[in-house]
């Protein structure tokens, strides 16, 4: 049987294994590469300053990604406590994308103008100051530490080159965050977050006639 020729040969079947994976997967990655809803952002959708770019890069340092995810799935309960359900299109200027299911906190996927600066500043420098059964560690360094203005300046023409529709301006506007702390620019990317999203009417509960929650 030929069949056996793969089964007693591990190296056959090992190389069978990789190419039948690799076209199985193809074919589920390369449709989505063109399809509108992913590559395309939302209408009047604008990729990040430059200060809410270097807050991205803070939040992707300091791993908070560990805890949060940006990703409100099509539940009910999900819509009613977060928002309209996440969409592709809000991703495309994302490298690396913040998807997920992992919530040791809430989804932050429209965190965005929920609270004031002053709120966040507090929270991220002890998060029991305003939420007091808090695990999430403290973030007090981002306070003190200066924004990399060249390395922010160099990643905006990197993202550039990827299709980002970063204009001179838009990148010679770095230049002007050396005197932005991290603290700032962290706050900046989370008062971005949700700014594009589509709004979803209050859910109402159909056995009742009033909202759910």
């Amino acid at each position: 049987m030929n069949h056996e020729k793969f089964e007693k040969n591990i190296l056959r079947m090992g190389i069978g294994v990789a190419i039948v994976i690799s076209f199985g997967g193809l074919a589920q990655i390369l449709p989505l590469m063109y399809e509108a809803q992913v590559v395309e952002p939302l209408p009047n959708m604008q990729p990040r300053t430059a200060l809410e770019q270097a807050g991205f890069d803070v939040y992707i340092r300091e791993g908070c990604y560990n805890c949060h995810s940006q990703q409100v799935r099509t539940l009910r309960a999900e819509v009613a406590r977060y928002g309209h359900h996440s969409l592709a299109a809000e991703s495309v200027y994302d490298r690396p994308f913040q998807w997920g299911s992992k919530r040791t906190g809430p989804d932050l996927a429209r965190v965005g103008g929920r609270y004031s600066d002053e709120w966040h500043r507090v929270h991220l420098v002890n998060p029991r100051d305003v939420v007091p059964e808090s695990n999430m560690p403290g973030y007090p360094w981002l306070a003190e530490n200066l924004v990399d203005a060249e390395q922010t300046e160099a990643n905006l023409k990197g993202l550039r080159t990827l299709g980002h529709p970063y204009s001179d301006e838009d990148i010679a506007a770095a230049k002007s965050l050396s005197t932005k702390t991290e603290m700032d620019a962290v706050i900046a990317y989370l008062q971005a977050l949700g700014k594009y999203a589509p709004k979803v009417e209050a859910l109402t509960d159909p056995a009742t006639g009033g909202a759910s929650r």
